[in-house]
């Protein structure tokens, strides 16, 4: 019966993370692109200086950096590492270019996603700040059915995606590395984490304010002198990796493109996958922020793809490639999966590479467990009422304990089924509601300072 459960699962989710959610997804990271006036070329001159910037009269319950840390520790996680080499082992070296594309027009999807989150948003009786693409459903749409469906969704994806998942990763690499039992870390990561989320949004941005920017610079590091050490490899690794993207063929150090529609497939979805862009999670976090009007924070939250995609998982790719350049014994005939390829790269640092990769994955994976928290405690709000928010933290701590000692298959597979459906009542709010993102965008992408006075409503706890 479990097999067969199992079989129809997979199935169902092969067909929702098919080319269809591809093209749905990648098709409305163009339009919007295009819609926004290519809103990506303010991402550095205003999105990564606003997200230092402080607020503290404006509406909103964390700063702008606390919100964008937030959703980056749910969004930075092993699929940074692990899964960027499986997309060149799978889709060889070309994979890398398509991720990279797909994480730049991505950023146009986050900056609409999150407006809608933050122009929506409304505060609950106590001055919680309350909002995501089920608001904007119900709100700008009137469709509160479609906005129940989505929390639904994200609500149980939350446990396989955000928490078992990477509980097990940690549990699994402490256990080959530093011999601790794998019930053991599932005890520590189960109290770490409740002591985390039972304080809220303030409690997990606090952490997310200090443990993502030292994860992200940790692994940069670690990347920087891979890079250095392959130095005379790093451009013909850039041109086998544009090559490859566009046609077929092979490269010098064990290099094999297994063809186009291999490197678009699985770049464009590990890229999707890591940024999370039109999955409508991010925006959750961001609307809790402190912050003047939609489109400023909006902004912000979009630099949470280019750190993510653009700069963390091209760096990972590019650590990738040089290594196998430089080393032609590595091959598909040497390498079964992206976890493999990654702790080579990361083993040419003598004694400290194993440790940068350790650590790097052991801290992606909390701060993902932390940031998801966040979101399906706001989705279960949602549709429960707060008389969920305890039975779901309970749960949510007992999932993390018991994950580190199974594998939990069919949970992992229904959780990225139910990841994947979140994204079409998502895409449905941010494509009916693009016309009202870009008159406000105009209204607000030049003078940002100003005040958006659209009254937040209060509803009922």
């Amino acid at each position: 019966m479990y097999d067969m459960i199992n079989s129809l699962v997979q199935a169902i989710n092969d067909v929702v993370w098919g080319w269809g959610m591809i093209v749905l997804l990648l098709g409305t990271h163009v339009f919007l692109t295009i819609r926004t006036g290519f809103i990506q070329r303010y991402t550095i001159s205003k999105g990564i200086r606003l997200s230092i910037a402080k607020e503290p009269d404006a509406e909103g319950e964390v700063s702008q950096f606390g919100a964008l840390t937030t959703a980056l520790a749910a969004t930075i996680g092993t699929g940074n590492i692990v899964g960027v080499g499986t997309a060149i082992a799978i889709g060889g070296p070309g994979a890398v270019l398509w991720c990279w594309l797909t994480g730049v027009f991505g950023i146009a999807t986050k900056y609409a996603e999150s407006y809608i989150a933050v122009k929506y948003r409304v505060k609950t009786a106590d001055g919680r700040m309350q909002g995501g693409a089920m608001y904007a459903l119900e709100r700008g749409l009137n469709m509160k059915w479609l906005g129940m469906l989505f929390a639904f969704f994200a609500a149980f994806a939350s446990f396989g995606i955000g928490c078992a998942t990477q509980v097990n990763a940690i549990a699994e690499i402490c256990e080959t590395n530093f011999h601790i039992p794998r019930l053991g870390v599932g005890i520590a990561i189960g109290a770490l984490t409740a002591v985390v989320i039972f304080g809220g949004i303030r409690s997990i941005a606090r952490v997310c304010e200090k443990l993502v920017p030292f994860m992200a610079v940790f692994y940069v590091l670690g990347c920087i002198i891979i890079l250095c050490m392959n130095f005379d490899y790093i451009i013909p690794a850039i041109s086998v990796i544009c090559s490859l993207a566009f046609t077929p063929g092979a490269a010098a150090g064990g290099l094999v493109g297994n063809g186009v529609r291999m490197a678009i497939r699985y770049g464009v979805a590990r890229g999707l996958f890591s940024n999370e862009s039109g999955l409508g999670s991010a925006p959750i976090a961001a609307a809790a922020a402190q912050t003047r009007n939609p489109v400023r924070q909006a902004l912000v939250s979009s630099t949470g793809t280019f750190w993510d995609t653009v700069v963390v998982c091209l760096m990972t790719g590019l650590v990738l490639v040089t290594t196998i350049m430089k080393n032609p014994n590595i091959n598909a005939d040497t390498i079964d999966n992206g976890g493999q390829l990654t702790t080579l790269a990361f083993g040419q640092i003598p004694y400290l590479g194993p440790i940068i990769l350790t650590l790097g994955i052991i801290s992606f994976a909390y701060s993902t467990i932390l940031g998801w928290a966040y979101y399906g405690e706001r989705c279960v709000e949602y549709f429960s009422g707060k008389a969920g928010l305890l039975p779901y933290r309970l749960l949510y701590v007992g999932v993390a304990v018991i994950a580190s000692v199974e594998a939990l298959d069919l949970i992992w597979l229904i959780a990225d089924t139910l990841n994947a459906l979140m994204a079409i009542p998502n895409l449905v709010a941010v494509l009916l509601l693009s016309n009202v993102m870009v008159k406000d965008t105009k209204r607000f992408i030049h003078n940002l300072d100003a005040k958006d006075d659209t009254p937040i409503s209060v509803v009922e706890d």
